[in-house]
């Protein structure tokens, strides 16, 4: 008769059992980042958050002055300030015509709509951050498996492809909807809106003009995202059966149906 004492006994007597950690990162293999397919899609990990956060989190600012003649020596001037951000939904940004002469109060908005070229481009971010993080991680972790199952690089390469060309196009149309947004918020939309800067006794000028740098940054890294996934989808491509001579294709086929027998 053993007299060992369990595990559980010893947690109900207060002891504490050992049990033995294994760090997950101990398993991947680093080096493969050195090669051109695990480096780009370390890249393309890093570019979608880049677009994403250029996009998502961009604010902006217009504005325009109003100087209204009240008499020969006195001028009232008002500062009419708009802000702005993502999702560019600009007919919900609201401001006040000032009053002058004869002219009445109005509540007036910016023009324009541009959310949808602008969640696109962000949304489209945020799964080309996740899908990179989980093929960088299989590549990685099962870069073996990666290799020798014939359906995991054509899988592969079908999604960066299709990653590529969302890439373009929405970088497209983000870019064009940037070019309207910038016509929308212009300090000039502001004074043709305006009834009362067609008084006589009113002078309207332009106030702080919009920068655009982040948004123009974004537009950018979601081109060089276009770039990145094309040359991925080249060396994915390389990984594929389709790539390979006749007798490795033939060679992947058999080792395809045994593993589907196993």
């Amino acid at each position: 008769m053993s007299t060992g004492v369990s595990s559980s006994t010893m947690d109900r007597e207060g002891g504490h059992a050992v049990f033995p950690f294994k760090n997950p990162l101990t398993g991947l293999h680093w080096k493969r980042l050195e090669e051109p397919l695990g480096f780009i899609k370390l890249l393309e990990w890093l570019f979608a958050i880049f677009a994403f956060g250029t996009c998502g989190s961009f604010t902006g600012e217009t504005a325009a002055v109003v100087m209204c003649k009240v008499s020969e020596t006195q001028t009232d001037t008002d500062l009419i300030s708009v802000p702005f951000s993502y999702p560019f939904r600009l007919y919900r940004q609201r401001y006040e015509m000032p009053i002058c002469g004869d002219s009445e109060s109005r509540i007036l908005h910016l023009s324009g709509d541009f959310s949808a070229p602008a969640e696109f481009f962000v949304t489209l971010s945020v799964f080309a951050f996740l899908y990179s993080m989980f093929a960088l991680v299989i590549y990685l972790l099962f870069h073996e498996r990666y290799t020798q199952i014939r359906r995991v690089p054509i899988v592969d390469f079908c999604v960066t492809g299709v990653f590529a060309f969302l890439w373009l196009v929405a970088s497209s149309a983000w870019g064009k909807g940037l070019m309207d947004v910038k016509l929308a918020t212009h300090p000039s939309s502001i004074l043709s809106s305006m009834a009362v800067c067609q008084l006589e006794t009113a002078s309207c000028s332009a106030g702080v003009t919009p920068y655009y740098g982040l948004a123009n940054i974004s537009v950018l890294f979601g081109f060089l995202n276009f770039l990145i996934w094309s040359a991925n989808a080249w060396f994915v491509f390389k990984e594929t059966e389709w790539s390979k001579p006749a007798a490795s294709r033939e060679d992947s086929a058999e080792r395809g149906q045994t593993e589907d027998l196993q």
